[in-house]
């Protein structure tokens, strides 16, 4: 039977092997093996081989960073293409061209004419199929260059087929320990595996125990490494802040973000630093006004992102320690002496003990919730780790109903910052602009017993 509609498309692709949807019960050769991918691309004529990429890995900042790359790239001209994931309210926002979603006719055509390459693949995974769908989508569309994050560690992810003209790790923390590995040497180690022999490397500030291992796989295959804020060239400096952006300097010339938090000044020079290495390698031209341009306007929604004032309305996808960490400073930076109320729901393979040392000391008021992703910890789950932190927590079964309760008690000055993931985030932002009568963004149908078409 053919597949016609969108709906028929997605109900397809979800019906196979999703680790997002349900915990991967391991992370090794076994479980995720790159000859499928290979075996697959082979037989679809080696799309991923016809423009050139940036493969960026990471335990934060890689979306960031991605969509800043993109965007720079874009204000010089390049059709672009830009895969991420996960996504905050369609699946069509993971593939893109030139900013753009895919159209839901695109996903059903292209779905319906790969069917019988994917059924030609035992045990292939909703992320090798949707991964394989982006880099078909990108080279029948000719893109100049793409810009693909990383899934899940680097070195197994089914993006690593690729063969990119720069390699760019951002800031590696702890996450998904019960896969990567509990100790940093670990986790750096599977991020590095996007490594190349002879490769061009670009790698955010990294703490020593994960900077030791990028720069011995470098060594070990020869690849150029450049580490962002080592190098004299990409040494950074940051100017004023406002709740509209931040402006900070790198080598005496000033440019403007608009996305807020000083990781972000990070991200942005990561991205930076990256594209003038794909310009070198894939022999692009990205002049300077470009790069000024990409950033002013680059957008990224659910990350400190401000959805109303008085009071202020705030999401933010922090989901580990490291996360957690930066929304506090930036909250405090930006929004000084005032009260926060916070909600927090998280993803149960989270590192959210770690999230909660940073998060819970900013408020006297916490309503833990879940988001709709069937991997959503409980409100229960959450309330007892706050418990066991020495904090008393209320808890909400839905991050509508967290919000209406903050919003019935907030006053003007007051800080609602909704937070734990980007799940949480999406739940949220969607609650507010139906409470508002705001445009809603693409959304996704429900499929079958999922409650959220996330993959």
């Amino acid at each position: 039977m053919s597949i016609n509609t969108y709906l028929e498309a997605l109900t397809y692709i979800y019906g196979h092997i999703n680790f997002e949807r349900r915990m991967m019960p391991k992370y090794n050769e076994d479980l995720l093996d790159l000859g499928r991918m290979q075996t697959l691309l082979a037989r679809l004529g080696s799309p991923h081989r016809q423009f050139p990429s940036l493969l960026i890995a990471g335990t934060k900042g890689k979306g960031s960073t991605a969509a800043i790359s993109e965007s720079i790239l874009r204000a010089a001209g390049y059709r672009t293409g830009l895969y991420i994931s996960p996504h905050l309210h369609s699946f069509r926002e993971r593939i893109r061209i030139s900013d753009e979603m895919v159209s839901e006719e695109h996903i059903a055509r292209l779905v319906n004419r790969l069917r019988p390459h994917f059924e030609a693949i035992p045990g292939l995974t909703v992320f090798e199929m949707v991964t394989t769908l982006a880099f078909v989508t990108f080279a029948e569309a000719e893109v100049d260059v793409a810009v693909l994050e990383v899934g899940l560690g680097g070195r197994l992810d089914a993006t690593n087929v690729i063969d990119p003209a720069v390699a760019v790790i951002t800031s590696i923390s702890y996450d998904h320990v019960q896969l990567l590995g509990d100790t940093l040497t670990l986790i750096a180690h599977e991020k590095a595996g996007i490594i190349r022999p002879g490769a061009m490397v670009v790698s955010a500030p990294q703490v020593p125990e994960a900077m030791t291992i990028i720069e011995e796989v470098c060594d070990e295959r020869g690849a150029n490494l450049m580490v962002v804020g080592d190098a004299q060239t990409w040494r950074w400096q940051p100017g004023r802040v406002t709740l509209k952006g931040q402006a900070f300097y790198v080598g005496g010339r000033a440019y403007w973000l608009p996305l807020l938090g000083a990781h972000q000044i990070t991200n942005a020079v990561t991205a930076m630093a990256a594209v003038t290495g794909l310009s070198q390698r894939a022999r692009l031209t990205v002049p300077q006004s470009a790069v000024l341009a990409g950033l002013r306007v680059v957008q990224w929604p659910g990350r400190m992102e401000i959805l109303s004032r008085d009071p202020y309305v705030i999401i933010d996808s922090a989901m580990n320690g490291d996360s957690a960490e930066n929304l506090s400073r930036t909250l405090k930076t930006y929004l000084p002496g005032r009260e926060i109320i916070l909600i927090i729901g998280a993803t149960a393979d989270h590192e959210y003990t770690a999230l909660m040392k940073n998060l819970l000391p900013l408020s006297n008021r916490v309503l833990m919730t879940r988001s709709r992703h069937p991997r959503a910890a409980t409100p229960e789950m959450l309330a007892a780790t706050a418990q066991s932190l020495g904090y008393k927590v209320t808890t909400r079964p839905t991050a509508e109903s967290a919000l209406d309760e903050a919003l019935a008690v907030a006053q003007p000055r007051d800080v609602i910052c909704v937070t734990g993931s980007l799940f949480c985030v999406a739940d949220a932002r969607e609650a507010w602009l139906r409470r508002n009568n705001l445009p809603l963004p693409p959304i996704d149908p429900v499929i079958g017993d999922m409650k959220k078409g996330w993959g």
